[in-house]
């Protein structure tokens, strides 16, 4: 049980991690670029769903990978919006914010089965 919480604590702080290094870096890209704004909603979708794959890859072992994907999707998703939140000084709780978690958890579950059973392959 401590080794399970520990890997999704882990998993969850990775893609929190990956996830403000690609914003940052897409951050940079923008002002050097000038790229639309339209642009960084999607973009930065593709950038949590990404860091969560890169967090469970990395992390989860073991077991019921699809059920420590769900949960560290879930906790990196909020746990990032909290942070853009303070970051941005606005936090508001639509249907996206729905959408995000579902993507979260989705990407998670998927994610902790192929790291489960690469690990066991390996």
């Amino acid at each position: 049980m401590r080794k399970n919480i520990f890997q999704i604590v882990k998993a969850s702080s990775a893609s929190v991690i990956v996830s403000l290094i690609f914003v940052l870096v897409f951050t940079l890209i923008i002002q050097l670029f000038s790229l639309p704004l339209g642009a960084v909603k999607p973009v930065n979708q593709v950038f949590k769903i990404l860091s969560i794959v890169v967090g469970g890859l990395i992390f989860i072992r073991g077991d019921k990978g699809w059920l420590k994907g769900i949960i560290y999707g879930l906790v990196a998703v909020i746990v990032t919006y909290l942070l853009y939140g303070a970051i941005a000084h606005s936090l508001s709780i639509s249907w996206k914010f729905a959408i995000e978690i579902l993507l979260g958890v989705v990407s998670g579950a998927i994610t902790g089965i192929i790291a489960v059973n690469i690990k066991k392959s390996a």
